[in-house]
């Protein structure tokens, strides 16, 4: 049997364990909705792009996008050079394999560096991102004011930085996929008679010290998203369906209601989320997530 796709990185954040709860919360009629376009603005890891695209043959066009240029280069990459980018995958990970801890972590920063130099061709800049996703602490994708990649050494045991069978079955479901790079609302070209749309914004932090959102060096404050907030009221105007991530402010004492009255007009749902990756260990575990939808 051919292996499933799925994320071909790790990524904070990313929605393979809220999969199953956001399937529940599809439209009732999903699956006979002719000539589906189904759009992610944010894609990330695209655990639900993958899921999506696995599940719904009626979903005719696809279309991710995000403002992580290097991300999107990825996806770019493994649909039309699956086979090159294994074999550059092959080549590091065996020159990884072969160093003791130490010399590790010394090649994972070199490597970082050439990175964050740029100017790379296609392959060489998604084996990098690969490279680093597997090998860096946590699978953080995380940059600075300057755009600067900066997530420490992660000291795994033979992480598995070339997943063959991953990258070429992404590659196959990625042929109906529309891959573009930049700001949300440039989405909105693509919209068809039936299209949903869904979005996984970078979420807003919970506390002031949350430092794990920066995927860009553009900053996704409160204005931007309330901005993402007025998109959603354009797309409902023309006809479109939507759901949409993230951070439950009520986790919080119950006294940040930023999202209940910015989407006040829309169906707000509660999701229990795990999270990891938080300084302070008393903050780690499930919390809820709100999923905001139209229908």
């Amino acid at each position: 049997m051919a292996p499933k796709s799925k994320p071909f990185v790790k990524w904070v954040g990313g929605k393979t364990q809220l999969i199953n709860q956001l399937e529940k919360m599809l439209p009732n009629n999903f699956s006979s909705w002719q000539n589906v376009t189904y759009i992610e603005p944010f894609v990330g890891g695209g655990a639900m792009l993958f899921h999506m695209l696995n599940n719904y043959s009626n979903i005719e066009h696809a279309v991710i996008n995000d403002i992580n240029s290097d991300l999107i280069t990825c996806y770019q990459t493994v649909k039309s050079k699956p086979k090159e980018l294994i074999d550059s995958l092959r080549d590091i990970e065996k020159e990884y394999y072969q160093l003791d801890i130490e010399k590790q972590k010394q090649f994972f920063l070199q490597k970082r560096a050439i990175y964050n130099a740029k100017n790379l061709d296609d392959i060489t800049n998604t084996t990098l991102f690969f490279f680093l996703n597997k090998t860096c602490f946590n699978g953080l994708y995380r940059v600075n004011k300057s755009g600067l990649f900066n997530v420490p050494f992660g000291r795994y045991n033979n992480p598995k930085i070339c997943d063959r069978d991953t990258i070429l079955a992404d590659s196959a479901l990625l042929q109906k996929v529309e891959i573009i790079c930049g700001d949300f609302e440039n989405t909105f070209a693509y919209i068809n008679d039936n299209t949903l749309f869904y979005f996984d914004p970078p979420y807003r932090p919970l506390s002031n010290t949350s430092n794990f959102r920066d995927y860009s060096k553009e900053t996704f404050n409160d204005e931007t998203q309330k901005r993402l907030k007025i998109y959603c009221d354009k797309i409902v105007d023309a006809g479109c369906s939507f759901m949409l991530s993230n951070s439950d402010g009520k986790n919080n004492g119950d006294r940040n209601d930023f999202f209940d009255k910015l989407y006040e007009q829309y169906y707000i749902e509660r999701v229990l989320a795990s999270r990891s990756i938080n300084s302070n260990a008393s903050k780690r575990g499930k919390l809820t997530e709100i999923l905001v939808h139209n229908f």
